[in-house]
């Protein structure tokens, strides 16, 4: 079994900052890309940023200079700095992994159970 488990979701102020981390635990031979996607109310899932295992970024348009993706190889996690925050960013926060569960074998895509982000005064 593998699980994704976000943290470091919550309430924050318009220009506020939040930091979401996002675990890997289970059967893991290796972790390829991970990346962070939102929802918003009556909205479709989109993607916030991604990171390549070499450490490649890309953002969305409407996070970038805001936000920063960052993952720690050595311990299957993925971080997202979320700076100056902005009520739009109110979501759903979802951490993605693809994951290779053994040696030569297929990789698979695996999410977290979301943490919600609030930005209101």
């Amino acid at each position: 079994q593998v699980q994704l488990v976000e943290s470091g979701g919550g309430l924050v102020q318009p220009g506020g900052s939040l930091r979401l981390s996002c675990a890997a635990s289970g059967s893991i031979f290796s972790i390829n890309a991970m990346a962070w996607y939102r929802q918003a109310p009556g909205k479709q899932r989109e993607l916030v940023a991604f990171i390549t295992r070499g450490g490649t970024t890309k953002y969305a348009d409407s996070v970038k200079g805001r936000f920063t993706i960052s993952r720690d190889n050595a311990k299957n996690t993925v971080l997202l700095q979320m700076n100056s925050l902005k009520p739009e960013d109110t979501a759903v926060y979802y951490c993605n992994a693809d994951i290779m569960r053994v040696a030569g074998g297929h990789q698979y895509a695996y999410w977290g159970q979301g943490t919600q982000v609030t930005v209101s005064s």
